[in-house]
């Protein structure tokens, strides 16, 4: 099992905890930023693969910033399968 806390950058968020076991994402969470919309992506992920929510999220952009809290959701994902 793979808990790691992850410190996004260029967004709103200030932390992502994620817990990752044998592929799958069992929970997810994240502190500061757009509170429903973060929750709702929290719970909807929970139980999909790493990799599927990855290659979902991954690029994803907010606004003019080149990155989203989801976008640093899938670098958290690639950390901790690493």
């Amino acid at each position: 099992m793979s808990e790691i806390v992850y410190i996004p950058r260029g967004v709103c968020s200030n932390r992502i905890d994620v817990n990752v076991q044998d592929g799958i994402i069992k929970s997810a969470s994240f502190q500061g930023g757009c509170n429903g919309n973060l929750k709702a992506i929290s719970k909807l992920v929970s139980g999909m693969k790493a990799e599927d929510v990855i290659a979902m999220l991954e690029g994803n952009t907010c606004g003019p910033r080149s990155t989203s809290c989801a976008d640093q959701l899938s670098c958290a994902l690639r950390e901790a399968l690493d």
